[in-house]
């Protein structure tokens, strides 16, 4: 990091041991930004989701719930997928039930949908700089022309994306890359929450704002930013049945299948998993934490990947000496 800038050097590995571990490392990146638009949020604000095969309906769906209480309160931990495929049934006479007891809904983020201009402003205050290498620099020369047909297909002007940072210019790829999947988007399950609890004129509250959400990815190293870009250039065979297994992990409740792919896939980018999950998931439990000194019930509804693995949400919450009960 020299004079406000980041510099990056970069030398593509010949042998063909390098050559393999690169690609491992980015098609478990691609998961990674896969399962990390579902379940640990961000996901809403690009706007995008595959469209899997819905599961069978004979499957019994029990997302998982947790609870945290004191004499006085009550904090519901509902772990959510954030895109769902149209008509998904994931609701149980359990979740029902804290949807009723619940006074309040607090989720990740909330996107003004009356002004969605107000987001492309910000991502543009955030994301856009000049001085900037141009954007088929900052991929490997054999990740050029795929870097280049993706550009070319989202339609925006490639000398856009030359002042874009590294992690704005994969940001808005990836959009364009589920996209080619087939995308179908507002059936996620806080924005079912949402409607509910607005229904019911109860109020709505977010841990982060948009901004906040995107100074995760901009606070980001450059060779983190790449990594993240390569990663949305690429189209990987499969993709449909990559995320219907964790569509199903979800739906069954399998926190320890979820939080094992984190595992695997982040293990090549540990920053990526600190910044966008291990401090997020430390920042809320203070604000759990403070939360249970006022009286009432209320609804916290975040990513299932936050609920899972050594870094969750219960973990820092355990650091504090709260404990959390597992209801469904």
């Amino acid at each position: 990091f020299v004079g406000g800038k980041w510099t990056f050097s970069h030398r593509l590995p010949t042998s063909g041991a390098n050559r393999m571990g690169m690609k491992v490392k980015r098609m478990r990146m691609i998961h990674w930004l896969r399962r990390s638009m579902a379940t640990i949020g961000l996901a809403a604000l690009a706007g995008c989701t595959p469209a899997p095969a819905v599961p069978s309906a004979s499957a019994t769906p029990r997302p998982a719930l947790w609870r945290v209480s004191d004499a006085d309160t009550i904090i519901y931990l509902f772990g959510t997928i954030h895109l769902l495929p149209p008509n998904y049934v994931w609701r149980t006479p359990a979740i029902d039930q804290a949807l009723a007891r619940s006074d309040g809904l607090i989720v990740e983020t909330m996107i003004d949908e009356s002004n969605p201009q107000a987001l492309v402003a910000e991502l543009a205050r955030v994301g856009l700089r000049d001085g900037l290498p141009p954007i088929l620099d900052r991929v490997p020369a054999g990740r050029r022309a795929a870097l280049s047909a993706a550009i070319a297909k989202s339609g925006l002007p490639p000398a856009l994306f030359d002042r874009m940072e590294t992690w704005a210019a994969a940001f808005s790829l990836l959009g364009v890359q589920f996209q080619s999947l087939g995308i179908n988007g507002g059936d996620g399950v806080e924005t079912t929450l949402r409607k509910a609890f607005a229904a019911a004129s109860k109020p709505i509250g977010q841990l982060e704002t948009n901004s906040q959400q995107l100074s995760f990815f901009d606070q980001l190293s450059e060779p983190a930013q790449r990594v993240l870009l390569e990663g949305a250039v690429d189209e990987p065979a499969g993709a449909r049945a990559q995320f219907d297994l964790m569509l199903k992990a979800w739906a069954r409740g399998d926190v320890d299948a979820i939080a094992k792919s984190f595992n695997e896939d982040m293990g090549s980018s540990p920053e990526l998993l600190d910044v966008l999950l291990a401090r997020r998931n430390a920042q809320w439990a203070g604000w759990v934490q403070q939360r249970l000194s006022q009286p009432g019930t209320v609804m916290v509804a975040v990513g299932a990947g936050h609920l899972a693995g050594d870094q969750s949400l219960q973990r820092e919450l355990a650091r504090k000496g709260l404990r959390t009960e597992r209801l469904q």
